[in-house]
């Protein structure tokens, strides 16, 4: 101790400070015990000196994936680790007989107290149980429900807001499956939608949509309402589903659609039927090859949603009152256009942003909220394990 003064903590503070992007503000710094942080590190460390050593390619591949996973939590943990010993040297700085350095130190010693919980908290976010389907592209689907031809149009809203977010972020959207409405917009229209933590971003927007405006039609002025569903599905790609060609029933037939010449001439639009299921999935592109590919690939993705629900039914139970359970049937959100008012109804946020939020530029300003809300409610599971 002796020789050291203050400012360590200052110098180091902009190499702590790395919190995750969105942390629920309302929630408490989680107490993790110094027992599970050094578990953390153990392994992180096991895991080095195994890869060092590993000369087998199957589990160099294996140790590599495990350490890419565990970096982001270990190095989070030392950050904790290194501000926790800061605190204690201030503290016994701040009770020494040195009045000058007894002040300095308590100043500093001030600023780690308020900075040392959002380490903490960083570290039991990532520590939480979390999606493991995060960080998994993502199959769009968005389908007309009750309204009609106002419905489609609508349809047609959400996806177009979509694309537009998606290439603000970076992602691609490539469209699998179209089938337009009578006056514009699209009766389904299913995308996959390939990037970096896609689902984890999009997967809260699976449910109904509900809009209260005045159609173009209506002469009277009278506000509709009308609904679209959205569905997102995870497309995991370390995850094997087996189709069987037995289980399945493919379909060739030609594409509809409102003409021009994008409308298929020949029988190359491919309808899979998955036989044990009753799943039925389209891909209406040019090339039938390649709509039996697509065609595939959504239902691998609508035979693991399947099995994630499966396997995750007490789960989306507990999450329901935070988040919802992502149920289709379930209506999260209704953007009225008279008001230009948009409400999420799961976690009651209400915004006056509509034409923005439906050009995509202001999506986040609903997805970072119900983030944090999920975030929240996994710290809180975290809190009870821990007691």
């Amino acid at each position: 101790m002796q020789g050291r003064s203050p400012g360590g903590w200052r110098g180091r503070r902009e190499a702590l400070d790395n919190p995750s992007p969105i942390l629920p503000e309302a929630n408490p710094s989680v107490r993790l015990p110094q027992a599970r942080l050094d578990q953390v590190l153990d392994r992180f460390r096991e895991i080095e000196a195994r890869m060092e050593a590993a000369t087998d390619g199957t589990e160099i591949v294996r140790l590599s994936k495990e350490h890419a996973e565990l970096k982001p939590v270990a190095d989070a943990v030392m950050n904790v680790q290194r501000a926790r010993s800061e605190r204690d040297e201030l503290e016994e700085m701040a009770a020494s007989g040195d009045a000058d350095m007894a002040e300095m130190a308590k100043d500093e010693l001030q600023a780690l107290s308020e900075h040392l919980p959002n380490l903490e908290r960083e570290v039991a976010l990532l520590l939480a149980p979390k999606d493991k389907d995060e960080n998994a592209s993502a199959i769009l689907e968005v389908r007309a429900g009750t309204g009609g031809d106002e419905a489609a149009l609508f349809a047609g809203d959400l996806f177009r807001m979509y694309q537009r977010y998606a290439q603000s972020r970076g992602w691609r959207v490539e469209i699998d499956s179209v089938s337009e409405g009578e006056v514009g917009g699209y009766k389904e229209i299913i995308a996959s939608v390939s990037g970096d933590g896609v689902f984890g971003r999009m997967k809260f927007e699976s449910g109904v949509h509900r809009v209260q405006r005045v159609p173009e039609t209506e002469a009277g002025g009278r506000i509709h309402t009308s609904a679209a569903t959205v569905a997102v599905l995870p497309e995991p790609e370390d995850v094997e589903i087996e189709i069987r060609d037995a289980d399945i029933r493919v379909d060739t037939y030609r594409s509809s659609g409102a003409g021009g010449q994008h409308v298929n001439k020949t029988d190359s639009a491919v309808r899979i039927t998955h036989l044990p299921t009753g799943i039925v999935v389209t891909s209406s592109e040019k090339s039938q090859h390649q709509n039996r590919a697509r065609a595939l690939k959504v239902l691998q993705a609508r035979l693991y949603e399947q099995q994630r629900d499966a396997l995750d039914t007490a789960r989306a139970e507990n999450r329901k009152s935070q988040v919802g359970s992502g149920d289709r049937s379930e209506r999260i959100r209704t953007y009225n256009f008279p008001q230009g008012r948009i409400t999420d109804h799961r976690i009651n946020l209400t915004l006056y942003n509509l034409p923005k939020v439906l050009e995509g530029e202001a999506l986040d300003d609903v997805i970072n909220p119900l983030i944090a809300e999920d975030q929240a409610a996994r710290l809180s599971a975290l809190e009870d394990e821990f007691g």
